[in-house]
């Protein structure tokens, strides 16, 4: 694609020795990784927000991000960008054989299994044949919901899940009852931490099978919460009066005030 050359050439000509970009000739792999970071929660935010102007743009920078990746790599004479395109389509061929093979399923269950199968035999020759767990190589580093989502998928792939949400909400109100026993025996932090540990992931178990991205659902509810408070505060400098000057009943009041409004 002529675009995709173009922006290729311009990395390219960033990265010159003599005649490029000051800062882009000193970035390394470690410090351009925080704005990558940054640019995907960028391009969350646009999602959430449901921008399609700012998401075509976060989705630019983002792909201007794996491009200044590829070209690093090239420099140190790993692989360049189109190694990137070329190993991602092979991935993608092997990964759906009932579209680009003769294979069928049945049931999107015995699709997913198949899919683990695939992807275990990948990570076993990733591996150098090495035989790993099925939870083996889901980053340490990665943010603690996304991480919990990739072990749960991974299980659920081998057919190891809940049947359906209702029993995961049974299992929630069983971890809620085993964490306030914790907290009520006065147990040690360690094992009250445990607990809530357990309910939170339970938690996220409950919006994969509800199909609802946990971090999204929660950046929705921490911005409702902003608002919320927004009001609270902004009623309370109508009337010359601050936070620490109102009690929690009064706050209380303003809060379900906000709730109908906001």
């Amino acid at each position: 694609m002529k675009e995709i050359e173009k922006l290729l050439q311009i990395m390219r000509d960033l990265r010159d020795p003599d005649n490029g970009c000051p800062w882009d000739r000193e970035q390394t792999f470690e410090t351009i990784l925080p704005f990558s970071m940054e640019e995907v929660h960028e391009l969350a935010d646009a999602i959430r927000r449901q921008s399609m102007d700012e998401l075509r743009d976060e989705l630019g920078d983002l792909l201007f991000h794996i491009v200044f990746y590829a070209q690093l790599a090239a420099e140190d004479g790993h692989f360049d960008f189109r190694a990137v395109t070329a190993a991602i389509n092979e991935k993608l061929l092997r990964r759906h054989p009932h579209v680009f093979g003769e294979t069928s399923f049945d049931s999107a269950q015995e699709q997913n299994r198949n899919w683990e199968q695939i992807k275990s035999a990948e990570r076993g020759v990733e591996r150098g044949g090495e035989v790993q767990g099925l939870l083996d190589g889901i980053g340490a580093t990665l943010p603690p919901i996304s991480r919990s989502l990739k072990m749960q998928r991974r299980a659920a792939g081998v057919g190891f899940d809940w049947q359906n949400a209702t029993q995961v909400l049974e299992k929630i109100e069983e971890e809620l009852r085993e964490l306030r026993h914790e907290i009520e025996s006065g147990a040690a932090r360690s094992r009250i931490s445990g607990e809530l540990g357990d309910l939170l992931f339970s938690c996220i178990n409950l919006a994969r099978h509800l199909k609802i991205d946990p971090e999204l659902a929660l950046s929705e509810t921490n911005e409702k919460f902003r608002s919320r408070f927004g009001y609270l505060e902004d009623r309370l400098k109508s009337s010359n009066r601050s936070l620490f000057e109102a009690g929690i009943e009064e706050m209380e009041a303003l809060w379900l005030e906000a709730k109908e409004q906001r």
